[in-house]
């Protein structure tokens, strides 16, 4: 997948058309809400069955590079897709055209909980054209969830781990980047029956998260965006608990629609394509807000200081305490 070009032209056609005939971006969403369609993960996004998503070289991308971005779809997180798929151009705009990352390939997806959720895991494929939002436009931001301070983040850890293929890892020794953008915990494990029963497959065994996280990190540079929409932003269980897991790598994103700009700037720096004091220069250029541009400086500070191998001593948001010294 993911042979086709951006376009910023083709993008703004379907916006325009979309608002001649009252179309919701979130076509599948929408349908469901008005019985049009029945309540499932749409087939193109449902990952039973699927043996791998596949991110490939190909004329027009000789040097792919994996990008997926899994989305938290329950409670008041539902909103993060439509923040997204509004702002695509800028995610497109950094990564493309000031060089962050020259051939992109996304895959979008939803997480739920696989414990009471209709669709607890919802995945597409690896694009680089207008593809992405197509995707976008299929997730069911179901609003579920089971109530409590845990969703299936675990679960789809396993399928990017065991399920996904990407030519700039096998070719070219680069890990591909995952962005989970949530509010709660992963569950302590991949359990086998869960796997079976939404995705397939022979796992013999529950896999505890951190044996799966490890496994995951052999193929993806792994981040958490934490984003102030909800009661957890300051639960220092949740913060704390991710940060155990990946240390620097959770991002506690003040500003909302700020989430393409942190994304794509994630990327530039984790490249070296992106120099952190012409930072707020290029998030201009793309046409971001003042406030926008602070508050990705803001979340990117620790990063933008980031030292391999050193420890680096992170604090819970308004518990006073450390977390712990992480190894990065």
């Amino acid at each position: 997948m993911g042979t086709t070009r951006w376009s910023d032209d083709h993008y703004r056609d379907r916006a325009r058309l979309r608002a001649a005939t009252g179309k919701d971006a979130f076509e599948h969403d929408h349908a469901i809400r008005t019985g049009e369609a029945t309540r499932a993960v749409h087939p193109k996004m449902d990952p039973r069955g699927v043996l791998v998503r596949e991110s490939r070289d190909c004329n027009s991308h000789p040097r792919s590079h994996a990008v997926s971005v899994l989305f938290d779809v329950t409670g008041s997180m539902q909103n993060v897709p439509r923040i997204l798929q509004a702002n695509l151009p800028k995610l497109m705009g950094l990564l493309i055209r000031k060089g962050y990352l020259e051939h992109p390939q996304i895959l979008v997806g939803g997480i739920g909980d696989a414990t009471c959720d209709t669709a607890p895991l919802q995945v597409g494929q690896f694009e680089s054209g207008i593809e992405i939002e197509e995707d976008l436009g299929k997730l069911f931001l179901e609003g579920g969830g089971g109530g409590q301070t845990t969703e299936s983040y675990e679960l789809a850890m396993y399928f990017m781990a065991r399920h996904t293929a990407l030519d700039c890892l096998e070719k070219r020794g680069q890990r591909g980047y995952l962005f989970i953008i949530g509010d709660e915990m992963p569950y302590p494990k991949v359990k086998r029956k869960e796997v079976a029963a939404r995705i397939g497959g022979g796992l013999q065994a529950d896999v505890p998260i951190e044996a799966m996280l490890e496994e995951l990190q052999t193929k993806y540079e792994v981040y958490f965006v934490l984003p102030k929409l909800t009661q957890h932003w300051n639960n220092p269980a949740v913060y704390g608990r991710w940060v155990e897991l990946l240390g620097q790598h959770v991002l506690r994103l003040e500003e909302p629609a700020a989430i393409c700009e942190l994304i794509a700037s994630t990327i530039g720096l984790a490249e070296g394509k992106a120099d952190w004091e012409r930072l707020a220069e290029d998030l201009h250029e793309a046409g971001s807000s003042e406030e926008v541009c602070q508050q990705v400086r803001k979340t990117l500070v620790n990063l933008g200081a980031e030292h391999g191998g050193k420890g680096v001593r992170v604090r819970v948001p308004d518990s006073g305490e450390p977390a712990g010294v992480v190894q990065l």
